[in-house]
């Protein structure tokens, strides 16, 4: 090695050295990763936030330094750390978990994938209570949702409704583990192996939860064929805008780094010729209509989109990734706390508190909770009165969606191309009377200990 290399790597940890002790004594997010001990009752209580320390002002920095804009040898270095510890085979960055979500049910529309390839009007089961983009690929690939209810209080799948939506048309379902809870993976992993279903988890919002599968336990996003997750600053870890699609699949992964890339046939990584060894290998007719020794780099053999994202954002997601322990733990905790300290009020038949799905250890993405159908105070007299007083509060995401403009006019005349097994009561319910809160690491006890009170004086 040069002396020249030497020195420049001398003077890159000198200055990656300096923004650490900048971010450690001067940063005015210091111990940012910790309980906030500081707080008053009338501060600001965030639903989420970012949750960082001065390991990702050095991360950042140094990959600054580099100035590698694209993706670099961070995002293979966290695919890899992300893959190891959620136990799969591959992971794939990308820009967001919106789009981890439209990628992985893209995927399954790859001609690669033969009698089970997802086509145009066939049919992908899901929930009607959850986000929507969850809901709003399979729409987008040309297929049809087919709406379940779900069960409260762990406010996932009601598992005895699936008969009732299979049809000949069924391909796949995509469900996500609700606020992290784990839905009920043996039932589904069992229905989808009966029809031959592939199943898509929803991972987004439940990085960490654990479930305990015919005796071993495993962290969701590596029970399904394929998974999701989102690195947006309110979860378990973030990278700023990002996500990840993984899988143990092998020609999936194949299918899902095409359409990611563009769409391309290439496995080189940017910056990268012939990895493959097949770049000026094609003979006639072995890519569509091209001509023989056409640059395998320029071969596209689906129709993709560029969701890659960037080394900035996967410098900071390593740092985040030996965090996340903590970070868990720490969301456990304070749902502990707040089931504590406003079970009274179940008692009392006022609320109906979360319950953690059988077989399931969840890391909480929040705190949900449904006012009695009979309540004298409304959800929204309740969210008006936590928000006056600093307590950020969220619905569940789009309550019943079928119930979305997206959906439906207010005549009630059908926009999109859906079908419903069964009611939708419970979905019903959530869009009316169930809100959540917070319990990212930054809440400690005196957070939720104001919470649980100002929620019992606003019921009382």
């Amino acid at each position: 090695m040069s002396n020249s290399t030497e020195k420049e790597k001398r003077e890159k940890a000198r200055i990656v050295a300096l923004a650490r002790s900048y971010a450690r004594n001067f940063h005015p997010l210091h111990n940012f990763d910790q309980e906030d001990t500081n707080f008053k009752e009338g501060d600001r209580i965030n639903y989420a936030g970012r949750v960082y320390d001065d390991d990702e002002i050095a991360s950042l920095v140094e990959v600054a330094l580099e100035f590698w804009l694209t993706t670099g040898h961070f995002a293979r270095d966290f695919e890899r750390s992300l893959a190891k510890i959620v136990g799969v085979g591959s992971a794939f960055f990308c820009s967001s978990g919106s789009a981890a979500n439209l990628l992985a049910v893209s995927a399954l529309t790859s001609p690669l994938l033969g009698d089970r390839q997802l086509k145009r009007g066939d049919e992908v089961i899901t929930v009607a209570a959850g986000f929507p983009t969850t809901v709003f690929p399979i729409i987008q690939n040309g297929a049809i949702p087919v709406f379940v209810d779900i069960t409260l209080p762990t406010y996932n799948i009601d598992v005895t409704q699936l008969e009732n939506a299979i049809t000949h048309k069924s391909k796949a379902v995509i469900l996500a583990h609700t606020l992290g809870n784990p839905f009920d993976i043996a039932s589904i992993k069992a229905f989808c192996k009966k029809y031959n279903l592939w199943l898509i988890e929803d991972n987004c919002d439940a990085l960490g939860s654990e479930y305990t599968l015919d005796g071993k336990t495993g962290l969701t996003g590596s029970f399904g064929d394929l998974s999701t997750l989102s690195f947006y600053p309110p979860h378990h870890i973030t990278t700023g805008e990002g996500g990840a699609v993984l899988t143990n699949d092998p020609l999936l992964a194949k299918i899902v780094l095409s359409f990611r890339d563009w769409g391309r046939d290439c496995v080189c990584p940017s910056g990268k010729d012939n990895i493959c060894g097949r770049r000026f290998d094609g003979g006639e007719g072995a890519y569509g209509e091209l001509p023989a020794g056409f640059d395998h780099k320029y071969v596209y053999s689906h129709i993709g989109y560029n969701f890659q994202s960037t080394d900035l954002s996967a410098a900071i997601g390593v740092a985040q990734l030996k965090k996340l322990p903590q970070n868990v733990a720490a969301r456990r905790k304070n749902f502990e706390r707040l089931f504590c300290a406003l079970k009274p009020l179940e008692d009392k038949g006022a609320i109906l508190l979360p319950q953690a799905s059988a077989n399931s250890n969840p890391s909480w993405f929040g705190f949900p909770i449904a006012l009695a159908e009979k309540s004298r105070v409304s959800r929204l007299e309740i969210v008006r009165f936590l928000e006056d007083r600093g307590v950020q509060t969220r619905l569940l995401f789009a309550g019943n969606i079928v119930r979305q403009p997206a959906f439906v006019t207010s005549g009630g005349q059908k926009l999109v191309d859906f079908r419903v097994a069964g009611d939708l009561r419970n979905s019903d319910r959530v869009m009316n009377d169930v809100f959540w809160i917070g319990v990212y690491p930054r809440i400690g006890a005196a957070q939720c200990e104001y919470m649980a009170r100002l929620i019992t004086q606003a019921l009382s």
